[in-house]
Parts: structure tokens; sequence; C-alpha cells
């Protein structure tokens, strides 16, 4: 992976340690990556209970607004990822994440199954993530070569989901769901072997790469899981 890429890649920076180093940071980011789960859980049922939106009635403003907004957090914790104030940046970014979960949230528990629907979608997220963490922790395997071709995937996710704002297809809606699952599980292995291997020395920005892996895991898994097994009886 090319410096360019590591430049402009959030919470993806590089390093190298010792062992015991190594496992501090993984150590830690684990923890803070367990801590940010409590703003996330308070953010979505603030949003569920209060009906958040961004801003009702443009799906397009909603999406330039959040882009801007989420991409505002994560150059300040980038900036104070060596501080106190980053983790509290960070903190501030899962409540506002889970802000923007509450809109599906509520979608998949308007179905009689929805509460069930979102413990699937919880479980299948950690079964993604202890498994891409162990081959990670484990394989003797550098899998650093699929940064680069992650990050083009993630480009066009973004792009064909801009486009769905207006084309409405849901044979797209589902496709973009899939490739989004295979993609972050994906990063969960890369990213979590980066800090294994000490290619990442900042427990912060680990704990920010892997949180936005398992947010985008679990929330289109949950979508997939609303769309095909939603029951409205």
């Amino acid at each position: 992976m090319n410096q360019d890429f590591q430049r402009y890649d959030f919470g993806r920076g590089s390093g190298v340690t010792s062992a015991a180093a190594r496992n501090r940071v993984l150590r830690n980011t684990y923890w803070l990556l367990a801590i940010s789960m409590l703003p996330t859980i308070a953010g979505a049922w603030l949003g569920v209970t209060t009906g958040f939106t961004l801003f009702a009635g443009s799906p397009a403003v909603s999406l330039i607004a959040f882009m801007a907004i989420a991409f505002g957090f994560m150059f300040a914790i980038e900036r104070f990822k060596n501080s106190g104030i980053g983790v509290g940046l960070l903190l501030g970014f899962t409540f506002f994440m889970g802000l923007m979960l509450s809109r599906l949230l509520g979608f998949v528990l308007g179905f009689s199954n929805g509460a069930s629907l979102i413990m699937m979608a919880f479980g299948g997220t950690a079964v993604i993530f202890t498994a891409m963490a162990s081959v990670a922790t484990l394989s003797k395997r550098d899998f650093g070569g699929l940064g680069r071709w992650l990050f083009m995937g993630v480009v066009v996710i973004l792009l064909a989901s801009v486009a769905n704002i207006w084309l409405q297809l849901p044979a797209l809606m589902l496709t973009i769901s899939v490739l989004a699952i295979a993609i972050f599980s994906a990063f969960i292995l890369f990213d979590v072997q980066r800090v294994v291997n000490g290619g990442e020395t900042n427990y912060v920005t680990a704990t920010l790469a892997i949180y936005l892996d398992l947010y985008n895991v679990f929330a289109n898994l949950l979508a997939l899981l609303g769309v095909l097994g939603g029951n409205r009886n």
C-alpha cells in the first residue's frame, strides 16, 4: 500500500513497534472499541425515541450533511489522536453514528420480528468480527495488499449508493448491501492485522477504523435482514 493511500485513509496510519507495544495497542483498541458501543447504543435509542432525521424530505441533502459531519469528526479525531481530546471526539462520533443508525432501526422495529432481526444482525456481526480478527491474529499471511482494492470497493459502493438515491432500484440496494458486508468484513481482517503487525501504532485511529468496519457490516446486514426477512403480520 503506497504512501498516498495511507495519507488519506482515516484510521490507518503506519508504524513499526515491538511485540509488547503491538499487544498493548491491540488491547487498548479492543477496550476502546467496546466502550464506543455505549454512545452508539445511546445515540440509536435517542434517535428511535425521538424519530431523529438529519434533513427530512431530502435524501441528497441528508447525505451531504452526513458526509460533512462524519468527515469533520474523522479529521478532528486524527488531529487529536494523541490526546484525551481524540478519545472524546471518537466517542462523540460514535454517538452521532448511533443517531444516524436510528432510522434503519426504526424501520426494522416496524416488523413484528424486528427485535429478533436486530439481534440476528448483531450476532452475525459478532461472528464476522471474531472470525476475521482471529484470522488476522493467527495467520502468517500478509493481507496488507488488500488495502488498495478494498478502498476502491468502498468508492464504488459510495457511488452506487448515491446513484440509487434517484434510481430507487431494490435489486441495486441489495447488491450494495451484500458487497458492503463482504468489503467491510475484509477490512476488519486488514485493520486488525495492521495493529498486530505494527502497521498502526495509535489505538484511537485503530479503533476508528475497526469501528467503521463493524458499523457498516452491522448496518448492511440489518438492511438485508429487514428486506428479506421482515414480517409485517
